[in-house]
Parts: C-alpha cells; sequence; structure tokens
C-alpha cells in the first residue's frame, strides 16, 4: 500500500454515474427489457422451420396412408364378403402391402428427422445455456442454491422433448385429424355429426386438465428443488456427516422433505390421472355412440356395415390425438414452465464479454474508492466506504476478526463482486470495462477453499492456461512448492487427484492451487488465507516465494500467519467493514501484536497512525 493519500469525501464516477443499486433482488433487479423476452426460443426455434415443414409435410403423407387400412376393410366388407371376390380381395391386399411398405419408410424418415432437431436443440441451447451460466455475476450464482442451476439444464430436455419428442409428433398429427372427417363425412355421412359433438368436449377437458396441472407442477418442482438442495449440502459434506455420524441428525429433514415431493407428486398425478381415465372413458363413449347411430343407419340403408367399420377405425385415428392431448398437457405446462424459468435466466445482465480496446499488461496498481457493499440491505454494510491503495509491487497484509470483511474485500478487488457504491480501479481503470477472461490472466487468486477438479495434477494446475508448455508448468509448482512433491510420485504430474483433489492433503491441494495462479504469471496475486492447511515449512517456503514475486508483482495476502506478516511492506487491520489501521508494517505490526486484537474502527484508534491509515478510515460525507 503506497503512502499516497487516496481523498475520500470527493471521490466520484467521472461521468456522474451513481454505481450503487439494489443487487439483492438479483434476478430481477438484473433482468434485461421486457423486449428480450424468449427471444433465445425465437433464435433457437427459427432456423429448425424449415426442417418442421419437412416434418408437416412426411406427416402429411403419413396421415393420409393412414386412411387405407380403414378404405381397405370398407372395399372387404362391401366388395368382397358379399361378392365372393377374391381375385379383388388379392388386389386390394398387394396395394395395401405396399402403402403399409411406404407408411412405414415415411415414419422412419421423420423419426430420423426430430432426431436430428432433438440433437440440434440440446447442442445449440445446452452450448447456449452452459454459457451464460459461467457468464452470469458470482452474486447471482450464490442467490439460488447449487441444486436450481442444476434443473436448468433438465428444463433443457423438456424443450427437446416437446420439439423433437413424441409431444411434437402428437402437435403435428393433430392439425391432419381434418382428413379424417373428409373420409368420414364421405362413407359415411350420418353418422359424422356424432364427432363433431364429441371432439370438443375432448378440447374442452385438455384445456381444463391444463389449467389443474400446471399449478400441480409448480408445486411438485419447488419441492423437489427444496429436497435437492438438501440431498446436495449432505453429499457435498459426506465427510462431515460420516466423521460426526450425522446420519440421525439430517435424516427427519432429508424426509420431511422427501415426503413433501413425494406428497406433491400424489397430488399432481392424481389430477393429471384423472383426466387421462376422463379420456378413456370418452374414447370407448365415442366408439359406443358411432356403433349406435351407425347401426340405425344401417336399418335405413343410409350407411353400408364396410362404412361403419371404416368409420369406427377412422374415428379412433381422429379422437387419438385429441386424447393423448389430454394426458400429454403436463409435459406442455412443464414445457411452459421451462420456457419460463430458462427466460428469466437468459434475461439476466450477465458479465462483459468482450472489450472495445486490447489493454497492456498492467503495472498491477490496485485502487478503491470510497466502496460499500451489501450483502443484505437490512444489515450494516460488511464494506463500509473503504478507499485504498495497492501497489504496485511489495506485499500487503490484511488481517481481521471473522466477519471483519476481509475476503469480501478480497472478492471486490478480484471483480467478482460489484460494489454497491465506489469502484476498484486497476491502474486508473475502472475494472468494469474489462472482460472475466482478461481480469483473471492480471489477477491470481487463491481463495479459502481451495476448490480442485477431477483429473491429473498437471490439468489442475494448466486449466488456467491450457496452452502452457511444460517449462512454464513446472516453474509455476517450484514457485508453489509442490514440485518436489509431484515428481516423487509413480505418475508425476499425471498423478490422479481424484473428484475435487480427495486423493491429496489440503495442504497439497492448497500449494496446487497456488501453482494454478502463478501460472499465467499475473501482475497482482490475491491469497485469501492461502498458508491454512500449510505446515511451517511450507509457510516459510512461501513466504520466500512472495518475496521474490514482490519485486515486481502486487501481492495482497489476507494471513495472520506471522512468518507472512513480517515480510509484508505494509499491513491493513479490518475491523466491521472498516480500515481501522492502515500503514507500514514495522508500525502497524508492533501495535496489533501490543493489543492482542484488531483495534476498532474509530477516530481515537486512528490517532497517532501513518495519514494513509486515517485517510484510507475516512468515512465521507454523512
Amino acid at each position: 500500500m503506497t503512502e499516497q493519500t487516496v481523498a475520500t469525501n470527493d471521490v466520484g464516477r467521472a461521468d456522474g454515474h451513481d454505481p450503487g443499486r439494489d443487487r439483492h433482488q438479483i434476478l430481477e433487479s438484473d433482468v434485461l427489457s421486457s423486449g428480450a423476452e424468449e427471444r433465445w426460443l425465437r433464435s433457437l426455434i427459427k432456423p429448425l422451420i424449415p426442417a418442421f415443414r419437412e416434418i408437416g409435410m412426411v406427416s402429411l403423407f403419413v396421415n393420409l396412408l393412414a386412411t387405407t387400412v380403414p378404405i381397405f376393410v370398407l372395399q372387404v366388407y362391401d366388395r368382397v364378403v358379399f361378392y365372393s371376390g377374391v381375385v379383388t380381395l388379392a388386389g386390394l391386399v398387394i396395394g395395401i402391402a405396399f402403402a403399409l411398405g411406404f407408411d412405414f419408410t415415411l415414419r422412419q424418415v421423420r423419426s430420423r428427422m426430430l432426431q436430428r432437431i432433438a440433437l440440434r436443440i440440446d447442442v445449440q441451447l445446452g452450448r447456449k445455456l452452459f454459457a451464460k451460466v459461467q457468464s452470469l455475476p458470482l452474486r447471482v450464482l450464490e442467490s439460488r442454491p447449487t441444486s436450481y442451476w442444476q434443473m436448468l439444464f433438465r428444463d433443457v430436455e423438456m424443450v427437446r422433448n416437446v420439439f423433437a419428442g413424441p409431444s411434437a409428433v402428437l402437435i403435428t398429427d393433430l392439425p391432419f385429424a381434418v382428413i379424417f372427417l373428409v373420409v368420414i363425412f364421405t362413407v359415411a355421412t350420418p353418422i359424422a355429426w356424432v364427432l363433431l359433438i364429441i371432439l370438443p368436449l375432448f378440447v374442452l377437458v385438455a384445456w381444463r386438465s391444463g389449467n389443474v396441472v400446471d399449478s400441480a407442477l409448480a408445486d411438485e418442482r419447488k419441492a423437489g428443488l427444496s429436497r435437492e438442495e438438501l440431498l446436495s449440502e449432505i453429499i457435498s459434506g459426506r465427510a462431515t456427516v460420516k466423521a460426526l455420524a450425522l446420519d440421525e441428525a439430517v435424516r427427519p429433514a432429508w424426509e420431511d422433505r422427501h415426503a413433501n415431493t413425494i406428497e406433491q407428486s400424489m397430488r399432481r398425478g392424481g389430477r393429471s390421472d384423472g383426466y387421462v381415465n376422463i379420456g378413456f372413458v370418452m374414447t370407448m363413449a365415442t366408439t359406443v355412440c358411432l356403433v349406435s347411430v351407425g347401426a340405425l343407419a344401417i336399418i335405413d340403408q343410409k350407411v353400408t356395415l364396410g362404412a361403419l367399420i371404416a368409420t369406427v377405425m377412422l374415428s379412433n385415428r381422429i379422437v387419438m390425438p385429441f386424447n393423448q392431448l389430454v394426458g400429454a398437457w403436463r409435459n406442455l405446462a412443464s414445457f411452459k414452465q421451462s420456457v419460463a424459468r430458462l427466460d428469466t435466466v437468459f434475461k439476466i445482465a450477465g458479465e462483459r464479454d468482450r472489450s472495445v480496446l486490447a489493454l497492456d499488461r498492467p503495472d498491477g496498481h490496485l485502487t478503491l474508492e470510497r466502496v460499500t457493499f451489501h450483502y443484505d440491505p437490512e444489515v450494516p454494510p460488511v464494506i463500509d466506504n473503504v478507499s485504498i491503495d495497492f501497489g504496485p509491487d511489495g506485499i500487503v497484509g490484511i488481517v481481521g476478526r471473522n466477519g471483519s470483511g476481509k475476503t469480501t474485500l478480497i472478492k471486490l478487488l478480484t471483480g467478482l463482486y460489484a460494489p454497491d457504491d465506489g469502484r476498484v480501479l486497476l491502474d486508473g481503470a475502472d475494472i468494469t470495462q474489462f472482460t472475466r477472461a482478461e481480469f483473471a490472466r492480471w489477477i491470481g487468486y487463491v481463495p479459502q477453499e481451495c476448490v480442485l477438479f477431477a483429473g491429473t495434477v498437471r490439468d489442475n494446475i494448466a486449466i488456467t492456461v491450457p496452452e502452457a508448455d511444460d517449462a512454464a508448468i513446472q516453474r509455476a509448482a517450484k514457485l508453489a512448492g509442490v514440485h518436489e512433491y509431484v515428481i516423487d510420485l509413480p505418475d508425476g504430474y499425471a498423478t490422479d487427484i481424484g473428484e475435487a483433489g480427495s486423493r491429496l492433503s489440503g495442504g497439497q491441494r492448497q500449494r496446487i492451487a497456488i501453482a494454478r495462479a502463478l501460472l499465467a504469471d499475473p501482475p497482482v496475486l490475491l491469497l485469501d488465507e492461502a498458508t491454512g492447511n500449510l505446515d511451517a515449512e511450507a509457510e516459510i517456503g512461501l513466504r520466500d516465494t512472495m518475496l521474490r514475486l514482490a519485486k515486481d508483482h502486487t501481492v495482497i495476502a489476507v494471513t495472520h500467519t506471522p512468518p507472512l506478516l513480517r515480510a509484508c511492506r505494509s499491513i491493513v487491520v479490518m475491523d466491521k467493514g472498516k480500515v481501522a489501521l492502515a500503514g507500514p508494517a514495522n508500525q502497524v505490526l508492533p501495535r496489533i501484536i501490543a493489543s492482542g486484537k484488531a483495534p476498532p474502527a474509530d477516530d481515537s484508534s486512528a490517532a497517532g497512525a501513518p495519514v494513509p491509515a486515517r485517510a484510507a478510515a475516512a468515512r465521507g460525507p454523512a
């Protein structure tokens, strides 16, 4: 931290724009204008319209061919049975055989076309959703449980199934029911009116089932999300659950949420099944009505027996899609909810994905200008009107009690959190103008909880710079003090570390995380309690590495480790979201040791402190 004072009372945005806003209603406040509603869906479907037209044409011929069997039956009863027309029967059989073969071919073609559409939707929508989730700010991702983001990808499957599954076939076949009605009116006009009465009843039942099932599905999903949230917590903390034998302690909560999910599922199933059963009863009633009215028409010699049988067969082809519509309305209701959830996510403003101008590698001068940050507007801010200069070059230590805002301060410096008020500058430039990819190359970050990924040691070190050569990877590993351990393993850098690095110790995982942060040689290195899992020898090794890096890098470390604190050029003491004390380490460290705790953030505690400490702790205008 430089000795230069940063003004706090008159600092503002040069353009007069106030960066503060309510960031706590995240999924609402960060949503774009309503004009973007479901634009992603239109952009997904528009290129598929030609393919859907082709499917419509194929479905037209499939449904035309579906009339051949009823017409075959009609001709057999009216022209073969009563006239012993064996030759006619042979001709009809040969004709219907060709028709059935052609029908099979067309159905196969339609299935292949739907499979290609499903593949395209899976690839494009899945890729689009993944990219969107990756671009969302950290605060948005933290605002929802992990299970919520996982279930969004199930919504992708729902969208795919509607456009390329049985529901798509149903929707495609439904309009061609008119063809069967025309044939029925042609061969059996006196009984066709029965269908004109019954079909609107099917539509009414389907519409009513949709309204009822829709709300039940929402309750079922909410209960399922709550259950999966708990399950995710239990699985992620499985080592703690096992070590402390917490299975009996977590069982009641699990059983309660599981029972609630089952109850909501049964409630939804009961409502849905009721309408499905009504549809089946109506289907059988349709056949009874047609046969009864047709029998009277035959007695009056208005239709033939073959016409009645053909009409019953054709009526089944008409009623079947309408009956399926009643049962498939659950999928349509789920599709509607899935589109709404995906639409909500796609309308959230993401992080900047491109810069107008590529800037050179920065010197590493980080500045906080009157930064304030809340997790909840109902409680005091975690970071309260803080202004500090960091670097360039040298080690700056950040200390303070638990909950004093140290980790939040680091996340603000990394750009993971955006301040409610004030701004963060890198070499005098507002960091909001940089993309996440650019900023990640310039800011090396080692969090408290070092997360590794399944794979090898080399994969985890090189994950930030996939094109890095072996020499660069070894250099980063040596700086982090992990090289000597890795080369002693049978597989060396090809050693599989297991899920989340489960086969490594906490210290080994932390060293690999440090090597990962150092690989790109960033001008700024931020470490949040990076020595928490290191032994004394490793702490000294990390201190020596940081001292070497500090000659031409800015190193900011949240730490309470004495060797590391003594190596710091400057120290910042945080207390209740404010800078309680700041200045050269040789002045601040004795006061910390003498008091045994971080001094309170008031003017009296800053009395006699160096000028930068008072400037950094300034509150600004009331």
